[in-house]
């Protein structure tokens, strides 16, 4: 039986400072949960299942004590859940620990997202970059929170794999050595571009691009050249359509 104490704590979790406090975040969903229970940086805290889910997961949990994983019916978990259907299974997670992961890059490639509001976008952006790649995106303070629970499950188990820090973006711009490229309207065209296995690549909010100060500090600016009348892109594909063209596949 689900107690009153249990859900009143995971719907605390759907703002971010109790999440913080917590050192946690939540998962929905047979996909990205049974993904995340494999990520061996990522600690399961507690998981709420349906019968159904449990039984045909059950060798993946047998690591795991009881008080970790509690059996819940169909009513119950929608108490639980933050999604319009709920999907069989809710589990919180500590946040992501990277120091103990083999490094698989050199971090030579890294995106920086100024104020990208909207937590799909993040999460989406999140795993494009592991698509490509990259293990480490940096957002602006203003950024949406990436253990979000929109923002979680639009990384689709990314969120164990890309590391996701938050700074002044312009301090970060300059701190190294790497070129930094910032995606505008007005840059060259990214077919032009020679692909790059070092840099920063610049990815500005979803209605007001990059902000000028920013700008300022970026002497390489690059556009996805417009054929059609459309009057923007949306941050998650244009970030698609950079990395593609711009980023070295070896």
């Amino acid at each position: 039986m689900l107690v009153k104490s249990q859900v009143k704590y995971i719907q605390s979790l759907g703002q971010k400072k109790f999440r913080d406090q917590e050192g946690v975040f939540v998962a929905e969903g047979p996909k990205i949960v049974s993904e995340l229970l494999t990520a061996s940086n990522v600690p399961l805290v507690t998981l709420y299942a349906v019968k159904e889910w449990l039984e045909k997961n059950h060798e993946s949990l047998v690591s795991f004590s009881s008080p970790q994983v509690v059996e819940v019916r169909d009513s119950e978990l929608e108490r639980l859940s933050s999604l319009a259907t709920p999907n069989q299974v809710v589990a919180v997670f500590g946040q992501p620990s990277f120091t103990a992961l083999p490094p698989r890059d050199s971090g030579r490639i890294r995106l920086l997202l100024d104020s990208i509001q909207d937590p799909g976008n993040l999460g989406t952006i999140v795993r494009i970059a592991d698509w490509f790649g990259l293990r480490h995106v940096v957002c602006s303070p203003e950024s949406a929170d990436v253990f979000n629970a929109k923002a979680v499950q639009s990384t689709m188990g990314s969120i164990s794999r890309v590391r996701v820090t938050y700074e002044d973006p312009e301090e970060h711009i300059g701190r190294d050595d790497l070129p930094a490229y910032a995606t505008t309207l007005g840059g060259t065209s990214l077919y032009k571009m020679e692909r790059i296995d070092a840099g920063i690549i610049v990815i500005g909010n979803e209605s007001k691009g990059i902000r000028d100060s920013l700008l300022q500090k970026i002497s390489h600016h690059i556009t996805i050249p417009r054929i059609g009348e459309a009057e923007s892109l949306n941050a998650a594909v244009a970030t698609g359509i950079v990395l593609s063209h711009l980023v070295s596949s070896q």
